[in-house]
């Protein structure tokens, strides 16, 4: 643009005045709206902080609410087995078996730790056994036996109706875990695939833990026993993949027998 374009009486000067004078506009404004973003970028981090405050709070008090939840589930199946006096560590090692089977078998992590805390329960319907069949030290009748299968539905029918998914998985092993991979198990008389995976997990570790554990009708099998007759049973009792990872994973298996308090059962 020549200086001829510009409006008569309009010098460079007062356009450069014009621009100036724009430009401290734009500068002030610009300055303003930073102000207002570091104020927002300020209330922000500390709303930030505040929450994550408060979701640290909430963490720590849902880890509460779930130890007493658990400890609540544990104390109710000692309630339904207390005369049993190996039954505490029974459970504890059982379950601990359930889980390292199933972390190994490549389930994912929650619900290795739903196993872990549902397995316990598995049976918790013997709560409804009476003492005379659940304690005899001899062998049972044949109308005692059919009284003692009861206990895998009175265990689900307690269970049942729950929301918590732990206690979903609960019912489900305490009425599949005495069922058999050929079909000759009970209640049901499921077979193959169709029993559940928990309960063909908790079903292995349970009988594992039966047989070398004092019982009122026998003395502890030997782990070595008690490992032929698993081996012997694969297949026909157990899920053959479960009894494979299971023995590959034996000797954590033992440990874990040995770090819980086996009293006679040694």
């Amino acid at each position: 643009m020549d200086i001829e374009d510009f409006p008569k009486g309009f010098s460079n000067s007062d356009q450069l005045e014009k621009y100036a004078k724009d430009l401290t506009e734009v500068y002030k404004s610009e300055k303003e709206k930073r102000k207002e973003l570091e104020a927002a970028y300020q209330q922000l981090f500390k709303h930030s902080e505040d929450l994550n405050s408060n979701i640290l709070e909430l963490r720590a008090a849902h880890e509460e609410l779930q130890k007493a939840y658990l400890d609540t589930i544990h104390r109710l199946v000692l309630a339904a087995e207390y005369k049993d006096e190996d039954t505490g560590d029974h459970i504890m090692r059982m379950s601990r078996y359930s889980a390292l089977i199933a972390e190994k078998l490549g389930l994912p992590a929650n619900e290795v730790q739903n196993i872990l805390y549902a397995a316990p329960m598995h049976d918790v319907g013997k709560i409804g056994i009476p003492d005379s069949i659940l304690m005899k030290p001899d062998k049972l009748t044949d109308e005692e036996f059919g009284t003692m299968k009861t206990h895998s539905v009175i265990g689900a029918n307690i269970l049942a109706y729950s929301k918590a998914e732990v206690l979903k998985l609960a019912e489900q092993i305490a009425i599949s875990h005495h069922e058999k991979w050929n079909g000759k198990g009970y209640p049901q008389g499921l077979a193959g695939d169709n029993i559940p995976m928990p309960a063909r997990i908790v079903g292995l570790a349970d009988v594992f833990d039966a047989l070398t554990s004092k019982r009122p009708y026998k003395d502890p099998f030997p782990v070595e026993v008690a490992l032929d007759i698993i081996k012997e049973d694969r297949g026909q009792h157990f899920d053959p993949d479960v009894v494979d990872v299971f023995l590959e994973n034996i000797d954590e298996i033992v440990k874990i027998k040995e770090e819980v308090g086996l009293k006679e059962d040694l």
